[in-house]
């Protein structure tokens, strides 16, 4: 089974978190992913806790399938290998600042220029233009920039620093994965390359999907807890007698009225759609009296009966172990040289026609430095120099 991306070949020059989880669900859909390190700056994510004896578990995951090679980018023999890779490898994933690839001698230009169907997807924090693109910024930064902050956390309290990297993943991953298949149907149909600007901030501004719109169109500000999905309404999370939480998301009459029967307030069913904030406000406080005077365990029993988008908050052990997670195959034994599988989540996408197996985690530097070099024939005596050179890894 090769997958519905095995056609593509794709040669990918980021770190972190952005391009590798991009990349990740590419290879994982079965695109031939080669990564491109260098041999003397090290992936970060590389060293990342909690490890898995000499691999982080972060690095294990988010390069599984990929196979890589440690070029130092610096010397012109290296860019050399880049230039005739790009004649197969006909997909380009970057996540450098402007200006850095074209410094390399391997920017859009030069590689269009070797190849001119090539698809060149560049991941950024702020963009290709604009005078934030050389700017360094991280997750918390672009969400704070682009308005999502503003309006999500605790009045009291401020905004949350949120336990997913929500810019980067949504942002940067899954719209560079969007704008990369986009552009491969587009030279499907026309013969023609391009470039791709992805920009995690102005995908994260994109994510202000009602929030966003009811300001532009109506001039409404949002404010923390000012909104029915932000804490401004029952919609909320609540805490059990010994500390455990709940979301109650019971928006709709007919699944509120079942969670008020729920807790054996049916009175308060009623009082769900009302407008004043006040209202919500005091509702929020009997709906939490009423969730306090059980353990979690007992609602978890009297809620599993019940249809009224009402869950118990899981930690991540807990989630594992759910029975739904558990018959979806979220969880995956991935192969390891000298030992047993180690278990990662699982691509997340199903397809009638099945994915490959994974093939294997993340790799050491350059470990197929020498495997790719032959396949584009390079002697043993020329790789051994390149070696002793420097130049690979």
């Amino acid at each position: 089974m090769k997958g519905p991306l095995s056609s593509l070949k794709i040669l990918d020059f980021s770190t972190l978190l952005p391009g590798p989880f991009a990349s990740l669900l590419l290879a994982d859909m079965g695109a031939d992913v080669l990564r491109v390190e260098s041999p003397g700056r090290m992936d970060l994510v590389r060293l990342l806790p909690p490890h898995d004896g000499d691999t982080s578990a972060s690095h294990a995951y988010l390069n599984r399938n990929k196979r890589c090679i440690a070029l130092d980018l610096k010397k012109p023999e290296a860019v050399e290998v880049v230039k005739q890779l790009v004649g197969e490898y006909d997909i380009v994933l970057e996540q450098f600042r402007p200006g850095v690839m074209d410094k390399l001698g391997v920017g859009y230009e030069a590689l269009k220029a070797i190849n001119p169907r090539l698809i060149y997807v560049s991941i950024t924090g702020y963009g290709q233009t604009g005078p934030y693109k050389d700017r360094a910024g991280h997750d918390i930064n672009y969400l704070a920039l682009a308005g999502v902050a503003s309006y999500t956390g605790r009045r009291d309290t401020g905004p949350l620093p949120l336990g997913v990297q929500l810019a980067d993943i949504a942002g940067g991953s899954l719209h560079g994965v969007m704008g990369l298949l986009a552009a491969v149907i587009h030279r499907q149909q026309t013969g023609e390359g391009q470039q791709v600007d992805v920009s995690m901030t102005d995908c994260a501004f994109s994510l202000n999907g009602m929030a966003g719109a009811g300001y532009l169109a109506c001039g409404v500000e949002p404010d923390m807890e000012s909104q029915a999905l932000n804490g401004g309404s029952f919609y909320d999370y609540y805490r059990t007698r010994d500390g455990r939480w709940f979301s109650v998301g019971s928006l709709e009459p007919q699944f509120m009225l079942q969670f008020c029967q729920a807790i054996g307030r049916p009175e308060l069913a009623a009082r769900g759609l009302s407008p004043s904030a006040e209202e919500q406000r005091l509702l929020k406080r009997e709906i939490a009296i009423e969730l306090e005077k059980r353990d979690f365990a007992d609602w978890c029993e009297r809620f599993a009966a019940v249809d009224a988008c009402v869950e118990p908050m899981l930690s991540l052990s807990e989630a594992v172990e759910h029975p739904q997670l558990r018959a979806r195959g979220l969880v995956v034994g991935v192969p390891r040289d000298g030992a047993a599988p180690q278990r990662q989540m699982a691509c997340p996408i199903k397809f009638s026609a099945g994915l490959p197996e994974p093939r294997h985690i993340g790799m050491p530097v350059g470990a197929h430095t020498e495997e790719v070099l032959a396949g584009l024939g390079y002697a043993e005596t020329r790789i051994a120099e390149l070696k002793a050179a420097g130049v690979i890894a």
